[in-house]
């Protein structure tokens, strides 16, 4: 062949000539220390070459044998050569050092028997054999020697060998490995998935207010993307314990396959704990990364006091955990755990890295909910104190009054809509229905601010026009910022009438003694709050009926005209002689629904002695 494929095959010696033929101008003079070419009639060749003339002598005075194989051997490529049963003839040395095996342990097996761990495509050399065509082919796997990247490459080519006539002997392989620069695409590739892991999780973690849909967000985003199973557990603010760091998981999510055999650790709701003086503890303490790999059936007990969940850890084969304290602004509201089970590879530097970012951004979402739950929970809970409820509004001087206050749909606007019932002392009955602008606790003080000035006027003997002039411009000299409407009426029962003033709030409806639902022609003022105050006043006879106040998130929908909500209203078929209780909650059954906005509701209808 056109290269010598065998380590032990030795080079004849070149005939003794009789005499020394006279030199012709196609002579080469001997080089000293060179040998003649030896004739190997038989060799094999590459397929497509033709055999080198037995006599013909080397252009520079060396053997061809020779020659070819001081290249392979000292090539930093490796070079083997297989027979046609794909075992080894022979590998030069560069293959025996890069490998870790003996150049003499490779003569006779198959490269599963000597590189176990190496994955080589067979069929491609078995089809290189069959048709002479040469092939590529990517070699993937760990040798015998240590080595500074993860998976290890090489790019090989393979060409069928014949013998001088024309049999096929083997193949001759060459191989270059190629792991380091794959390594860097590798680490490009893992950085660029990193790093749209952390973009969408910005998108898809904390996309609403509430703290368990949340926690719930990140449990389900990091599995399976960076962990098999995850849990969140939060730190209950008001517990306290001793013993034991306490947290309460609050969402966990698993991989198909373990979510029978994890079950147990499940446990939603309830108060867990890390043994103090553990290193677990320390770390979460201190906000850092605590990550363990191969744990044993005892580490297990001591991470997992109950014996359940250990267990099931054990028998789903999980054998790696990492937790990421969930810090914001120097607080540790929880933990994020996340582990990996069976063939899942352990938790890396670079996994602790990724997780350490995803739970710093989910912590700050996190933060964010928890503020907004504690605000949601105090405005609620303020402006229910100072709202009149149901059951504790009564028949002042001759009027039934009832009211209702229902919060958006999501439960998460709070704002400050009220309503207020105040029995004066000349027997006249103040009706209020008002809506502060913007929401949660801001707007919840705001509105306990202007209920507690509209009473002051209203106990001073003043006008619905006068209350709402003097409270326009009190609020506006305070310096006040938050502006609100209002729609306010004097029942006097002495006279039979009803007078009313509005300051920019939507006009109430007057359900008729005949049900018929009518809206009450107002004239509108500005909003309080403005300094702009001019408002005039209404009066009305007592009609019999029910009068409807209410504020805007009844009828107001995104994107609608409002003439289509007050047309929705006026269009209910109410009976003027239910039970106030029942006409507010028949209202609320068909136009609550889908409002964007909080809405109070109050009904008052005059009773007669």
């Amino acid at each position: 062949m056109d290269r010598d494929t065998s380590s032990r095959r030795r080079a004849a010696p070149a005939p003794a000539p009789a005499t020394a033929p006279a030199a012709t101008a196609r002579d080469t003079p001997r080089s000293p220390g060179a040998r003649d070419t030896p004739k190997t009639p038989g060799a094999p060749v590459a397929r497509g070459t033709p055999a080198p003339a037995a006599a013909k002598a080397s252009p520079v005075g060396i053997g061809y044998v020779d020659m070819l194989r001081g290249i392979v051997e000292d090539a930093a490529v490796g070079f083997a050569v297989l027979g046609t049963d794909l075992r080894y003839l022979y590998v030069n040395p560069h293959m025996a050092q890069a490998t870790g095996v003996p150049a003499a342990a490779y003569l006779g097996h198959t490269q599963r028997e000597v590189l176990p761990h190496i994955q080589r495509p067979d069929q491609v050399l078995r089809d290189v054999i069959r048709d002479g065509r040469p092939r590529e082919a990517i070699i993937t796997g760990r040798t015998w020697v240590d080595s500074p990247y993860q998976v290890r490459e090489w790019r090989c080519v393979y060409h069928r060998l014949v013998d001088g006539t024309g049999r096929v002997v083997g193949v001759a392989a060459v191989g270059l490995e190629i792991s380091e620069p794959q390594q860097y695409l590798y680490e490009l590739e893992r950085a660029h998935r990193r790093l749209a892991l952390l973009d969408s999780a910005a998108s898809r973690i904390g996309t609403g207010t509430d703290v368990a849909g949340t926690c719930r967000e990140l449990a389900e985003f990091v599995v399976p993307e960076l962990a098999d199973a995850a849990g969140v557990e939060l730190t209950p603010p008001d517990t306290v314990s001793a013993r034991r760091t306490p947290t309460r998981l609050a969402a966990y999510a698993t991989r198909p396959g373990l979510a029978t055999g994890l079950a147990a650790l499940d446990s939603r709701g309830e108060l867990v704990g890390w043994p103090r003086g553990t290193g677990t503890r320390r770390n979460l303490a201190a906000g850092r990364i605590w990550r363990r790999s191969a744990i044993t059936a005892a580490q297990w007990r001591s991470l997992i006091p109950r014996w359940a969940p250990a267990q099931a850890c054990l028998a789903a084969r999980v054998h790696s955990v990492l937790l990421a304290p969930l810090v914001s602004d120097g607080r540790v509201l929880g933990i994020l755990l996340l582990a990996r089970a069976g063939d899942s590879g352990p938790f890396s530097n670079e996994d602790a890295t990724v997780a350490r970012e995803l739970a710093a951004r989910a912590a700050r979402a996190l933060d964010r909910a928890v503020r907004f739950e504690r605000e949601h929970t105090m405005a609620l809970e303020l402006q229910r104190a100072l709202l009149a409820e149901p059951g504790q509004l009564q028949q002042h001087a001759g009027v039934e009054t009832t009211a209702r206050y229902r919060p958006a749909d999501d439960g998460s606007m709070i704002g400050g809509d009220w309503y207020d019932v105040l029995a004066l002392p000349d027997g006249r009955t103040m009706l209020v229905i008002g809506d502060v602008m913007g929401h949660g606790v801001d707007a919840a003080v705001a509105m306990s601010h202007y209920r507690s000035t509209l009473r002051a006027l209203a106990l001073a003997g003043l006008s619905p026009r006068r209350i709402l002039q003097h409270a326009d411009r009190m609020v506006a000299d305070s310096g006040f910022e938050r502006v609100a409407t209002c729609f306010l009426a004097l029942g006097d029962p002495d006279v039979a009438t009803l007078t009313y003033a509005s300051a920019g709030h939507l006009p109430p409806v007057w359900l008729t003694p005949e049900g018929e639902m009518q809206l009450v022609p107002v004239p509108v003022g500005p909003p309080l709050g403005s300094g702009l105050g001019r408002y005039e006043q209404g009066v009305t006879p007592e009609r019999g009926g029910v009068l409807l106040l209410y504020t805007d998130g009844l009828v107001e929908r995104r994107g609608e005209d409002i003439d289509r909500g007050l047309a929705r209203l006026t269009g209910l078929s109410l009976c003027p002689t239910d039970p106030l209780d029942k006409i507010l909650d028949t209202v609320l059954a068909h136009l609550a629904t889908g409002s964007e906005d909080d809405i109070a509701l109050l009904a008052a209808r005059a009773v007669r002695g």
